[in-house]
């Protein structure tokens, strides 16, 4: 062993041996890169229209890796410039946005390393075809959802109506909006429908709304004595707001009856129904006590030929 040791020594010591071997050395490392670069160049292929190759999948994920490190900067420079409450309905629209940049980089990407896409969508044509249709709703919810906290239409805390259904919006997502009703029920409504159906806002102007409750009095009923005793009630029941103040109208001449509107502000609009029902309660017990009839439809019948049991 020292002999041996000694005689690599002995070689080494000269400079064309050094040469020599550093050469040999370099030789074997370009025959091991090439073998690896042939592996990562090696296409293969799946069907006719598919072909890829170890480098065209590390230039998917580096692709990947760049473009979600770009979405990371630019969110954190948007939100530098966002309140709060801006930021958590910006959160659901990136996240669209995320979504949406991906697909399209992955798609321009597997383009140009050679992966036919146009024969992807092609070979799968009548499939996509499907799934657009089955998401179609899905996807005017999401759009719709982008123009509501865009354009802040609905708000958290709003009092809506849509379709009859009357709600206040507890959170706004990007396919549905949550309302809870005055019975206390989850009201889930997608967002599409605000696009397609009227949408009443109660509180778009504010938290004060106007309410009225309608009633009807016999022809020979004192007006003014009725239109005095409505104003008492309203300024006596205490969640009417003293201003604006309450008005009354004479509304109509009916068949049976006079018609008269009570008008009045609220400054909780969720509980409008709770306080004409106290206003249709007192109503009815003061017109009671004050003499004032409220009549009811009565219809006369006659016969041209009366039945003997009628004569």
């Amino acid at each position: 062993m020292l002999v041996l040791f000694f005689f690599f020594i002995a070689i080494f010591s000269h400079p064309l041996t050094r040469v020599g071997f550093v050469f040999i050395v370099t030789l074997y490392v370009m025959k091991f890169i090439n073998k690896i670069l042939d592996f990562f160049n090696h296409n293969f292929t799946i069907g006719e229209s598919i072909s890829f190759s170890p480098r065209s999948i590390l230039i998917v994920i580096l692709v990947f890796i760049v473009t979600s490190f770009l979405l990371k900067l630019l969110r954190k420079i948007i939100y530098r410039t966002l309140s709060n409450d801006a930021k958590i309905k910006f959160r659901s629209v990136f996240s669209f946005i995320n979504y949406f940049i991906y697909i399209i980089v992955i798609l321009i990407t597997f383009q140009n390393i050679g992966v036919n896409v146009t024969a992807i969508f092609a070979a799968s044509a009548a499939l996509l075809v499907g799934v657009g249709l089955a998401l179609q709703t899905f996807i005017q919810d999401i759009i719709s959802g982008i123009f509501i906290l865009v354009d802040q239409s609905v708000h958290v805390g709003d009092i809506i109506e849509v379709e009859g259904q009357v709600g206040k919006v507890e959170n706004i997502k990007l396919r549905t909006t949550r309302a809870v009703t005055r019975e206390n029920k989850v009201l889930i409504i997608p967002n599409h429908k605000f696009l397609i159906s009227t949408l009443f806002n109660w509180t778009e102007n504010g938290v004060i709304t106007k309410e009225s409750v309608s009633v009807g009095v016999a022809y020979h009923s004192d007006i003014n004595k009725v239109t005095e005793l409505l104003l008492n009630m309203a300024k006596a029941n205490k969640k009417i707001l003293e201003n604006p103040k309450p008005f009354v109208i004479f509304d109509d001449f009916g068949d049976s009856a006079l018609h008269f509107h009570l008008f009045f502000a609220v400054k909780s609009s969720f509980e409008s129904n709770v306080i004409k029902s106290e206003i249709r309660y007192s109503i009815f017990e003061t017109f009671k006590n004050e003499g004032v009839e409220i009549p009811f439809p009565q219809r006369t019948i006659s016969f041209l030929n009366p039945p003997k049991a009628l004569q």
